[in-house]
């Protein structure tokens, strides 16, 4: 299992996005299951409507929700206090609280790689980060 960050789901949905075409040469071309959660699909949405449009991020959220794709895992109470307790202990980080909550789930899930394009995603201990 792989999981997503927003900045690989932003490259795919975004045609001109300068890594798009690495996105989706990489998206499909994996076989492992996929996985996200539900404060990257906020952030996702958030800056699709900010910087594109509310029809991007609507289309965006059909496909995130149909399942077809990914896994949608929600954040219970202890991925968020871990989350905390990561983004508190790593100050010299530019690691964003989403960024701390995926890190957290990565951790409950035993996750070591991340369709990921954001460089925080190398930063952290154990994580690789794909495509290279």
């Amino acid at each position: 299992m792989i999981f997503v960050d927003t900045s690989a789901w932003a490259a795919l949905f975004i045609p001109n996005d300068p890594r798009h075409e690495a996105a989706r040469f990489w998206h499909e071309q994996n076989q492992e299951q996929l996985v996200t959660t539900d404060y990257v699909v906020d952030e996702l949405l958030t800056l699709l409507k900010a910087r594109f449009s509310i029809q991007a991020a609507i289309r965006a959220g059909h496909f995130l929700w149909s399942g077809r794709s990914c896994t949608l895992s929600y954040l219970n109470l202890q991925d968020i206090e871990k989350a905390w307790k990561i983004f508190r202990s790593h100050r010299d980080k530019g690691w964003s609280f989403t960024d701390c909550t995926s890190f957290a789930l990565m951790q409950r899930l035993r996750l070591s790689s991340a369709f990921a394009f954001d460089k925080h995603f190398s930063q952290m201990h154990g994580i690789r980060r794909v495509p290279v």
